[in-house]
């Protein structure tokens, strides 16, 4: 068996390798690899030898010549192809081991220059393994350590058929395109002048279902991306599931945004509770009492270290998750006795400056857009100035508004969500939503009306949804504006006395 072997993972080469020394093997290698093979006793010859030519520029050429691609594109079944072999006196390859240049661990270095990544981009790698892998019922090509046992197996039983020639030819193409995608991700800045989307995503888990039993499903990562779910400890708990990732996706991008100390709960990839205050503890027993019924069997996320007093609020509480970018010890141990309870860390969740873009797939295809921001250097005021507690509210509010599914209300005092109403298909049903879980939250919480900020992601069509506002004393709305109807919306709130404030900004969430 005539081999071509170059990998800069050397991981279970030699235990791959040595069980077909038996049957006669004819080794070719290129630089580091002849190197590593010579000195583990193995009879190898270096690609120079079999080109007639060195390895030149650094080693950037090496295997990028005839006598090397022809013996890996030859159809063996094909007499004139095997007859332009003799004629040119090159040999043909029976299997192909490879691997790339690090370009991943070069990019995830911080110490990385711009040389480095452009020297760590293998040429003569994806082109010898994608040689290969098209010409695949004549050559066996393995691209990663982890086949070698079952190929290995295969191979000397004489049972490896053209559908495993397939499958590892098909590894091959997708292992370049993930290597191509991250060279992309990595040095482009500007991707809108690309024509096609480029993501590098490689599977981290296999989930045991998706949203629900009858889907199958996976988690996949993008290594480059900082700061993302993968990154994550897990200390305790059941695997984490499909809808589990939803859910401490939009926890996470929620309680990272605010400034304070905060906590979000969250249900079916909705808040139903959030809060902020001076200390986690006061903050996460206010996201409790926002709406304790809703909470139950939701996720949980933090923007600080979680203590044993903030641990201790969630004592009856039957939770999926909680994330955070820390736990102390004593609340780890404390927590143990839940076993069933996913309690994860993800450092990350002090960074409100990490930005990802946002995929959304469609049939046959897949939406782009970068992420939701927030501004306030354009606000209107109509009625009275908001004082600096008000104002916090808007701040705070504005966030979580912007978290909720469309049609969206919300309704916060106090720096803690009171009612929230979204996911409704015209917003006068989102505002009575809102209003209804509010009246809820009276009978358990202490708040004045005057106080209250509501929030609403988009315009009000139609000053119907004021006239509704009016009738329950709240005093303060948030909202962008850009209505046809926005004079009239206007002179609603004016007429019953209600302080309008106008962002220009629209936080749509579907």
């Amino acid at each position: 068996m005539r081999v071509l072997v170059s990998t800069s993972d050397k991981t279970g080469l030699l235990e791959f390798l040595r069980p077909l020394e038996k049957s006669g093997l004819e080794l070719v290698s290129t630089g580091g690899t002849y190197e590593f093979l010579k000195k583990n006793n193995f009879k190898v010859s270096e690609v120079s030898e079999v080109t007639g030519f060195p390895e030149v520029l650094d080693g950037r050429v090496k295997t990028l010549h005839p006598s090397v691609h022809m013996g890996l594109l030859a159809d063996k079944s094909n007499p004139e192809h095997m007859s332009q072999l003799k004629e040119h006196q090159v040999k043909a390859f029976d299997m192909v081991i490879g691997n790339l240049y690090p370009f991943e661990k070069t990019a995830l270095s911080p110490g990385s220059s711009f040389e480095d990544l452009i020297e760590n981009i293998d040429i003569g790698g994806p082109s010898f393994l994608r040689a290969s892998a098209k010409n695949y019922k004549s050559v066996i090509v393995v691209a990663s350590p982890l086949d070698y046992p079952w190929v290995l197996e295969k191979i000397l039983s004489a049972s490896l058929n053209d559908n495993d020639r397939k499958k590892l030819a098909l590894k091959v193409f997708s292992l370049t395109s993930y290597y191509d995608a991250l060279i992309v991700t990595k040095l482009c800045d500007d991707k809108e002048d690309l024509e096609f989307l480029n993501i590098p995503l490689k599977k981290k888990m296999k989930l045991r279902y998706g949203e629900n039993a009858q889907q199958i499903a996976g988690w996949y990562e993008n290594p480059l991306e900082s700061g993302n779910l993968s990154h994550c400890e897990i200390h305790q708990g059941k695997e984490l599931s499909y809808n589990n990732l939803l859910d401490l996706d939009a926890a996470v991008n929620l309680v990272k945004l605010f400034d304070k100390p905060g906590c979000v709960a969250v249900k079916h990839n909705n808040p139903c509770g959030a809060a902020v205050s001076d200390n986690l503890a006061t903050a996460a027993d206010l996201a409790i009492k926002s709406d304790p019924k809703s909470i139950f069997g939701g996720i949980v996320a933090f923007n600080r270290a979680v203590d044993i007093k903030t641990a201790e609020m969630f004592k009856d509480i039957f939770l999926e998750c909680l994330v955070a970018p820390s736990f102390s010890d004593e609340s780890l141990k404390y927590f143990s006795s839940k076993k069933n309870l996913r309690v994860i860390t993800l450092k990350s969740l002090m960074d409100q400056n990490s930005t990802k873009p946002n995929y959304k797939s469609v049939s046959g295809g897949m939406l782009f857009q970068n992420e939701d921001s927030f501004k306030r250097e354009d606000w209107q005021f109509l009625g009275a100035t908001p004082n600096d507690k008000i104002m916090s509210d808007m701040i705070f509010g504005e966030k979580v508004g912007a978290a909720l599914k469309s049609n969206a209300i919300a309704l916060v005092v106090n720096g803690q969500t009171i009612g929230l109403g979204m996911g409704q298909v015209n917003r006068v049903d989102a505002v009575k939503h809102a209003i209804e879980r509010m009246q809820e939250s009276r009978e358990r919480l202490n708040f004045d009306m005057a106080d209250v900020v509501l929030i609403s992601d988009a315009f009000f069509p139609f000053p119907d949804s004021i006239d509704l506002i009016s009738q329950h004393g709240i005093k303060w709305i948030i909202q962008p504006g850009g209505s046809v109807q926005d004079e009239k919306v206007f002179a609603a709130a004016k007429q019953h006395n209600i302080n309008m404030v106008i962002t220009k900004r629209r936080h749509f969430k579907h």
